[in-house]
């Protein structure tokens, strides 16, 4: 992909993107705001950019917002202005100081959403004046900068709405959308929701848009949990079964309801103020909220119905947001890199650095990004379910009684959510427990188990088991990790290292050249980066480069709920990052069985 040089002055800020991205959005990539209102949609003319270097075309919008005198002298809408070769511009000084908040991990955000209210006071008809009254109301938000776009249910309620307040309202917009008509100044209430549908969990979070913070959140298991704990496993059930691919829409959307009622009443904030809802998730999620037939994405050459952002009517998805509301879903970048990663990826700034960092979401699929501002590779590594406590003999879900931690020395610490009595153990705790049993001598680097008779002298000798010929080591009373349960570990971390492994030789870069690795997800907040290294999850850094990004699609769905600069980013994701599929990589088999080998305890824990 051919990348182009943009210089940004009197600020000396250079950037590389791909042709035909828009001078307003590269600036935004490197943090550089140009002024606008409309939303970069080319109606309010505030972006004006001098075009000093390069040729860049005029487009209608450019000559209903400039003069003739400003377009021969270079002038442009730097929202319209695409390039196709080098270019240099002059950006003028912002008219104000933009509202701003700190979002996803330590990220700068501009609080410029695409939820805009606007008061207009507006002359009423008469015998001389007879407009109709979406022209009365589209005249008087273009003076504003505002474009306007009405549905016929919004056009239905226009009449009543402005002649009930006597033409003194306040204009909800979604984009160019038009949402409400409201009676008087209600500027100040402006609400949206953030969403992200995960194949396990759904979290929402009620955000103020107009001070750009979070004030409600709730979570929730997916209501198509008992279809599968997998995407492979529910989209194999809408092949199966007649109804179920309604039947798997009609769950998710009462569990993201349910979560809206929720949020509404914490807040203390009516339905009929929030106005957009915008959702991350995996590529088979969005396509079962929709209720669009997922299958090809379960079979070779593995193709979605869909990659691109989508924007619906939220009463046409039956969420429960104002009548009017939008709903906007973010773009994936393949069929198992979805909507969720290209959030995560917005979270972490990943694509806007120059150094090198790898962002992994640990899970069933696990989905891995390595790059920079220069080159970024993405990819999806089947992990399956143990780091979620699936095909774990005492394995469970992250909840009260799950041990999360385990330090063995002479004796067995543990660490158990809730301060329960231990009934089973989850991800982070299993991934502990094998990296406290190679520390402690009792788990060579194939992964075999010591047998007591072998390890009489060790003092956790009493903790190893044996029933029906395979080892264990008993971890607390019902709460055995066995033989096979190492395997499974195995095998889920083989396959991730695999897909790193792989990332990193078709960029040729080695461990010593990240700057940063980034665990994401709610299990990777909880993952012990020491233990990570150990059993050869991540590759052999220094430990204090591995950090948590907690639930990063959550992060970055609400950061595009705040900034329309920050969504446009996410919707040139797909272009800016290179998508790679793995199983079709020549050295797949051969790495992934040396993969399943712990490494050499001296290289990951000098």
């Amino acid at each position: 992909m051919r990348k182009l040089e943009i210089a940004y002055r009197p600020f000396d800020r250079l950037t590389r993107v791909p042709e035909g991205t828009t001078l307003f959005n590269a600036a935004h990539w490197i943090g550089l705001p140009i002024e606008s209102t409309c939303g970069g949609r080319g109606t309010c003319g505030k972006c004006k950019v001098r075009v000093l270097e390069g040729v860049v075309e005029i487009t209608p919008a450019d000559r209903r917002h400039l003069s003739e005198a400003e377009l021969d002298e270079g002038w442009r809408l730097a929202c319209e202005a695409e390039v196709y070769e080098d270019c240099a511009c002059f950006v003028p000084e912002l008219m104000r100081a933009p509202k701003a908040a700190t979002m996803g991990v330590n990220r700068f955000v501009l609080l410029e959403p695409n939820v805009n209210k606007v008061r207009v006071r507006l002359s009423p008809p008469t015998l001389e004046d007879h407009r109709g009254d979406l022209e009365r109301l589209r005249e008087a938000l273009d003076v504003e900068g505002y474009g306007l776009v009405a549905d016929l249910p919004a056009l239905r309620r226009l009449p009543a709405a402005l002649r009930s307040a006597d033409y003194d309202v306040t204009v909800v917009l979604c984009g160019e959308h038009l949402v409400a008509v409201e009676a008087g100044d209600t500027v100040d209430e402006r609400y949206g929701v953030a969403v992200d549908v995960g194949t396990t969990t759904v979290v929402a979070t009620l955000m103020d848009l107009r001070a750009g913070a979070a004030v409600a959140v709730d979570s929730n298991l997916n209501g198509q949990a008992p279809f599968g704990a997998d995407v492979i496993s529910r989209i194999g059930r809408t092949r199966t079964e007649d109804g179920a691919l309604d039947e798997l829409r009609r769950v998710v959307v009462k569990t993201i309801n349910d979560l809206l009622a929720n949020v509404y009443a914490q807040a203390g904030v009516g339905r009929e103020r929030v106005y957009e809802m915008v959702v991350a998730g995996n590529a088979t999620m969005l396509h079962l909220l929709l209720g669009v037939d997922p299958h090809a994405i379960a079979v070779s050459p593995f193709v979605p119905a869909f990659r691109e952002p989508l924007d619906l009517a939220a009463a046409e998805l039956e969420l429960d947001l104002h009548p009017q509301g939008r709903v906007q879903l973010l773009p994936s970048i393949g069929a198992y890199v979805g909507a969720d990663i290209v959030a995560g990826i917005q979270a972490t700034g990943l694509t806007r650095k120059p150094e090198l960092r790898l962002f992994i979401d640990v899970g069933t699929n696990g989905e891995i990004v390595l790059g920079s501002s220069e080159r970024v590779l993405a990819g999806a590594a089947p992990a399956g379910p143990a780091f979620e406590g699936g095909h774990i003999t005492t394995g469970m879900r992250a909840a009260g009684g799950a041990i999360e931690g385990v330090v063995l020395t002479d004796r067995v610490e543990l660490q158990v959510i809730g301060d329960a009595p231990p009934r089973g153990i989850c991800g982070s705790g299993l991934i502990d427990a094998v990296a406290q049993l190679r520390l402690a001598g009792l788990l060579d680097e194939r992964g075999r188990l010591s047998a007591r008779a072998e390890a009489a002298d060790h003092p956790l000798a009493d903790h190893l088991t044996e029933e029906g010929g395979v080892r264990g080591f008993r971890l607390a009373e019902g709460v055995v990790l066995t033989q096979r349960d190492i395997r499974e570990l195995q095998s889920a971390k083989g396959a991730i290292a695999t897909g790193v492994s792989a990332l990193m030789e078709t960029m040729g870069v080695g461990s010593g050249d990240l700057a940063e690795i980034i665990l994401a997800g709610s299990f990777g907040t909880y993952v012990d980066p020491e233990s990570a290294r150990i059993i050869g999850l991540v590759p052999p850094v220094p430990v204090e480069r591995i950090t948590s990004a907690g639930n990063a699609a959550g992060e970055g769905a609400k950061m595009a709920l705040l900034s329309f600069r920050e969504r446009d980013m996410a919707f040139d994701m797909p272009a800016r990052v290179e998508y790679f599929e793995l199983s079709g990589w020549p050295r797949l088999n051969e790495t992934f069985l040396a993969s399943l080998a712990f490494p050499d305890l001296a290289t990951v824990t000098s």
